[in-house]
Order: structure tokens, then C-alpha cells, then sequence
């Protein structure tokens, strides 16, 4: 497998609105921005949306955002990634709306009854 192209990573990030960095790159306030940052990247390369598709989606979640009156100052600019994501992801037949529903309502019941400073644990789909 061959290393990705720093300039073609750089010409993608570019593309992005308003997306949160440093002059390294992308910065992550949580662990799940980081993931959901690199599901998105993954699926594009993997050929299940455009680089452009993903922009796109990503500047209609940002621009609901605002319409919504959120602020503009970058808090809450993963969750409009992880909208976008799950908009795409059921868009594309990669997953359906009602099993990304299905598992955030089973991450939510995990972590509330996870006692403080343990891992939450996420029981399988009977």
C-alpha cells in the first residue's frame, strides 16, 4: 500500500469549511472528533463519496448550524462532522438510519449506567 500523497491530504483539508487546525494539521478537542475525522477520510478513499461530496455535505451541516442560530466559533464543528458523516453513510446504503439510531440509543444506556471512571462498555445487538 503506498503512502498518501501529502499534497493531494493537504489540497482535501483545504477544501474543508472552517475545519479546526494548527499549523500541523487538524486539531481534535476528543478522541471521538479524531475518529469520526478518520472514518470520513477512510470512506472517501475507499471510493464511497468524493472528496467534494464530503465537502459539500459538511458545509450543509454547518450552514443548518447556523440558520439554527449556533455559534461560529468552532464548538460544535464536529458535530456537523458527525452529521454529515451519518448523513452520507445512510445516503450511500453504507448503514440505515435506524441502526445509527439504534446503536446511539445503545451507547447513551452504556455510558449511563457505566460508573464513573470505568470504561464504557457497549453490550453486542442480541
Amino acid at each position: 500500500m503506498s503512502a498518501p500523497d501529502p499534497k493531494l491530504q493537504s489540497e482535501r483539508l483545504a477544501a474543508l469549511p472552517r475545519l479546526p487546525r494548527d499549523e500541523g494539521g487538524p486539531v481534535f478537542a476528543e478522541p471521538w472528533q479524531a475518529q469520526a475525522f478518520a472514518l470520513a477520510v477512510k470512506l472517501s478513499e475507499a471510493g464511497h463519496f468524493t472528496w467534494k461530496e464530503w465537502a459539500a455535505a459538511l458545509a450543509d451541516e454547518l450552514k443548518a448550524g447556523a440558520s439554527r442560530g449556533e455559534p461560529d466559533d468552532g464548538s460544535r464543528y464536529y458535530d456537523h462532522w458527525l452529521a454529515a458523516l451519518e448523513r452520507l453513510v445512510a445516503v450511500k446504503g453504507l448503514a440505515d438510519r435506524e441502526a445509527l439510531v439504534a446503536r446511539k440509543e445503545a451507547w447513551a444506556d452504556a455510558y449511563r449506567h457505566t460508573p464513573h471512571g470505568k470504561p464504557v462498555e457497549l453490550r453486542q445487538p442480541s
